[in-house]
């Protein structure tokens, strides 16, 4: 692999880490500040890539498009917890997993019945088209960076409102002993409706900056839940911090592995056999990177104190 094709794909895991961490992000504060298992949160990305697409179309404007995604996709998480989520907070996690898996089926099927099976494509704004050099000879797309750059800006806002802010205070509390804050006089149930919330808009922010990239279809949202809840184990459930920097570690490991393990692979198989052995290694690689983590830090890389 050439130095060119190597920085290409760092920088393309860089920017599949940070998509990652929008998502993982609000899985990690539901699971560690309300123990609630949420398979849905895939589809809430996905939700948030149509309504991204729709509302561009419908407006012409990618930026409008965005800006009224957001509110949207907050809107449609709210709606998820008052009509399903609220009532299994004090069930058992096996009831958790089968109603929220319920609620993927529901919502693939509502997609394809608004919008169709055809995926959609989504334009990259005029702004952000074309691509600036990083070497000699070699171009890489503006959209992409600025896809990384609001990703790093969204992290920092993250941390600054998590660490930082009253409510901040109150949502890292609720992850490290949330009867305890309850008992305190604080409205558990509150507290939880502004956190579901506010992960759902961070997911649907990161469907609608994808759109571009990838294509918006039915069931998108899937193969980013499974990486998500790797992130959270990784980083340690409940800790924004962990899920940033785990988001990035396994951006990294998918997307490179994928392009070195068949020319590793080269060095001890035919090119038809390698081809086939490293495609199959590359994506088992972050499975077994965060096996070998946890059997060091069981807890994740960074837990939530109490953890």
């Amino acid at each position: 692999m050439t130095t060119e094709l190597l920085l290409i794909q760092a920088l393309n895991g860089l920017q599949l880490g940070v998509l990652l961490f929008l998502v993982a992000a609000g899985l990690t504060l539901v699971f560690g500040v309300m123990d609630f298992i949420n398979l849905a949160h895939g589809v809430q990305y996905m939700l948030g890539a149509y309504l991204a697409a729709w509302l561009s179309a419908a407006t012409g404007s990618f930026w409008l498009g965005l800006l009224l995604a957001l509110p949207a996709a907050l809107a449609c998480g709210l709606l998820l917890e008052f009509l399903v989520f609220r009532h299994l907070y004090d069930r058992d996690h096996l009831s958790q997993v089968l109603a929220t898996f319920g609620v993927i089926l529901f919502l693939n099927q509502a997609v394809k019945a608004i919008w169709g099976t055809a995926p959609l494509q989504v334009p990259i704004p005029a702004l952000l088209e074309g691509g600036i050099p990083i070497l000699p000879g070699l171009h890489y797309p503006i959209y992409r960076i600025a896809l990384l750059a609001a990703g790093l800006a969204t992290a920092a806002l993250l941390w600054v409102l998590v660490e930082r802010t009253k409510i901040g205070m109150l949502v890292r509390a609720g992850a490290t002993n949330a009867p305890m804050v309850a008992a305190l006089g604080v409205d558990i149930r509150r507290l939880f409706m502004i956190v579901f919330g506010f992960g759902a808009m961070l997911a649907g922010f990161a469907g609608a900056m994808a759109g571009p990239i990838f294509s918006v279809e039915p069931g998108m949202g899937d193969t980013v839940l499974i990486l998500a809840f790797v992130v959270i184990v990784i980083g340690g459930i409940g800790s924004v911090r962990g899920a940033f920097l785990a988001a990035l570690l396994v951006g990294l490991i998918d997307t490179l592995g994928k392009s070195l393990m068949p020319d590793l692979m080269r060095l001890f198989l035919d090119a038809s056999a390698a081809r086939q052995a490293g495609a199959a290694l590359a994506s088992m690689l972050i499975y077994i990177a965060m096996a070998a983590i946890l059997a060091i830090r069981p807890a994740g890389l960074f837990p939530v104190r109490g953890a």
